[in-house]
């Protein structure tokens, strides 16, 4: 942890303090099966359980005494400014539990928080933990000298520092796509008749080497970063900003592509200037590819039939 800026490694101490406390939490509702489901007031559609809430309240409680003044944009609530500066530069962007309804049943779980810095008009820091995984943290940070670098902890303290990986045909690739929900997401996918032939084609030896897996939010562009995917799918419904950006800006610093359905690159600037322009990006969903680099991800998008 002692090679990431100051900034990036207090956020660090929060999502480990969080992963923490939560786990035993989670797991008493695994095994009790008392979930603790509330009703979603914000997003109807999305599971919502006492745990998100706790997260959510706890990330405020933490940041403040790291960052002071901040705008706070969690998916549990409405932006707000915390602390005593009227207009403070950082915005603090939080997906306090993702994947919530899998994590009450001790499966998996995720939390993500992303720092952007409204002078910027980029991100800063990004932190995507994993709750129950060996590898626990994935980490992007713009360092003094401007550049982006991206890492992975291990729960044994172990690093990687995250760098683009040679490039793979499609035919070769393991995508990924959040294909849980049967008629939003999954008929579509299973749809796409061209890119399924793309993934079955055999190599030269005769065998079909792609695959097509489930991924969760941003934690599916961090195995991307890693190495672990070869790119995530989502043209059906689109992420929304806090599913998105904390794992984009982490494969960003990878040296990764993310690019929307007309082939341009997604920025990273999310436009977070104004309490107005954060409610607004959150009420965006963004579809896109992502890939370990720009050539697959067109790769990809050259084989999906998209209704225009």
């Amino acid at each position: 942890m002692e090679r990431l800026p100051e900034l990036a490694g207090r956020t660090v101490e929060v999502v480990n303090t969080l992963m923490l406390e939560i786990r035993p939490k989670l797991m008493e509702a695994a095994f009790s099966g008392e979930a603790g489901e509330g009703e979603n007031v914000r997003h109807s559609d999305n599971f919502l359980s006492v745990h998100d809430m706790w997260m959510h309240e706890r990330y405020r409680e933490l940041m403040s005494r790291h960052l002071g003044s901040f705008v706070y944009a969690s998916e549990e609530g409405e932006p707000q400014v915390v602390g005593t500066e009227e207009d403070p530069d950082l915005c603090v962007l939080v997906d306090p539990l993702d994947t919530s309804e899998l994590a009450v049943r001790g499966l998996l779980g995720y939390t993500h928080v992303m720092i952007y810095s409204r002078a910027l008009a980029r991100p800063i820091v990004s932190v995507v933990g994993d709750i129950y995984h060996h590898v626990r943290l994935y980490v992007a940070a713009r360092h003094d000298d401007g550049k982006d670098w991206a890492y992975a902890f291990t729960a044994d303290g172990q690093s990687r520092r995250l760098r683009q990986r040679p490039h793979k045909r499609l035919s070769e690739s393991l995508l990924t796509n959040f294909l849980m929900k049967p008629g939003e997401r999954l008929v579509p996918l299973a749809s796409q008749k061209r890119l399924m032939s793309a993934l079955d084609e055999p190599d030269e030896h005769g065998k079909s080497r792609g695959r097509i897996g489930v991924d969760f939010g941003s934690v599916s562009l961090c195995h991307v970063a890693a190495g672990f995917t070869e790119g995530v799918l989502e043209f059906a419904k689109g992420f929304a900003i806090w599913d998105l950006a904390p794992g984009h800006y982490i494969l960003h610093a990878a040296g990764g592509a993310v690019i929307d359905l007309d082939g341009q690159p997604v920025p990273l600037d999310y436009h977070l200037q104004s309490l107005p322009d954060i409610a607004k990006a959150m009420d965006r969903r963004q579809q896109f590819i992502a890939a370990g680099n720009h050539a697959l991800a067109q790769e990809v998008l050259r084989h999906l039939d998209i209704p225009r």
